[in-house]
């Protein structure tokens, strides 16, 4: 294959793993190339308020967090382009990399933070009230909604801990279960139904999201006698998983049976020298902004020590 340009380092992915790497990597003169994807900004561009990233003291939307993000990574020195990473073939050094299923880079270095993206329950209601009452992050959202009533979709551990921890902060939490049996574990279990506040509805399905311009019901369905009720509620959460945007480095990366890139513990590493993955794309317990920034940081430092290494500057 052609490779158009050959660079010392390229970033795949523009949240907050990946700016942050942008920042770090041009402030140690790897003149880093970075690619925004499909969606330039990641998840915090679907999200309205964000109030617990630190130095915001009255907090700030997300959209607008990701241009500060963008524009600092920009100072630097970054080199921030449009364009999806279609492909790449990692079985050389200088790695290679296809834009758009177009022209072709090679790299020296890799710092892989496409993120990971929400999985849905594909209803027009809960698109259109995204942001307005519909999230998928309790603990980002779940503030929001302190001494309101709340919905919570999903069955696994991940439902159970944001159930639990809406429970604390809002006086009804509903959560449906699609089946008669939650998939979490036994000891979430115990801990949901041992919960006053949380009311658990088996064999129930979402048929619908109310409300105009925020949530104010929800409609849903038992499978079982295909008896219907609404229930008023404020905020509507979907834990039903995420998806790490991962599928096209699987020939080449180990991943754990999720998708998650695997990295070496307390490091940015993957099992290819020189490829790093950062935020949520090798993060399935945390997905924090803040969490996301440090681990690009670390991704940055870890190219910079390798390439240094490696005798390329």
């Amino acid at each position: 294959m052609e490779v158009d340009e050959i660079v010392k380092c390229v970033i795949i992915g523009s949240g907050p793993a990946g700016y942050t790497a942008a920042i770090y990597a041009s402030r140690a003169n790897l003149k880093p190339v970075l690619y925004q994807g499909i969606q330039p900004g990641g998840q915090l561009t679907i999200t309205t308020e964000v109030e617990n990233y630190p130095g915001y003291e009255h907090g700030i939307q997300g959209p607008e967090m990701m241009v500060d993000f963008e524009k600092q990574a920009k100072r630097m020195g970054a080199d921030i382009r449009f364009g999806v990473v279609t492909k790449v073939d990692f079985s050389s050094v200088p790695y290679k990399l296809q834009i758009d299923e177009g022209k072709w880079i090679a790299a020296h270095s890799v710092i892989i933070s496409t993120g990971a993206s929400a999985k849905w329950l594909h209803l027009e209601s809960e698109q259109r009230l995204n942001g307005f009452g519909v999230s998928a992050c309790a603990v980002c959202d779940g503030f929001f909604f302190r001494e309101k009533e709340v919905a919570i979709v999903g069955a696994g551990d991940t439902a159970a801990e944001e159930a639990l921890y809406l429970s604390k902060l809002c006086t009804q939490v509903h959560l449906f279960v699609r089946r008669n049996e939650m998939r979490a574990s036994k000891i979430m279990q115990d801990r949901v139904l041992s919960k006053e506040n949380i009311k658990v509805y088996w064999n129930t399905e979402t048929e619908e999201i109310l409300g105009e311009k925020k949530v104010e019901a929800v409609r849903v369905k038992n499978n079982k006698t295909n008896q219907t009720q609404t229930i008023p509620v404020s905020g509507f959460f979907v834990a039903i998983g995420h998806q790490p945007n991962s599928e096209i480095f699987k020939d080449w990366l180990t991943m754990d049976e999720a998708g998650y890139v695997k990295t070496v513990p307390g490091t940015s590493k993957t099992n290819l020298e020189g490829v790093f993955a950062s935020g949520d794309v090798q993060d399935k317990i945390y997905r924090q902004a803040v969490t996301a920034a440090g681990s690009g940081c670390m991704a940055a430092l870890d190219a910079e020590r390798y390439l240094s290494e490696k005798g390329i500057h």
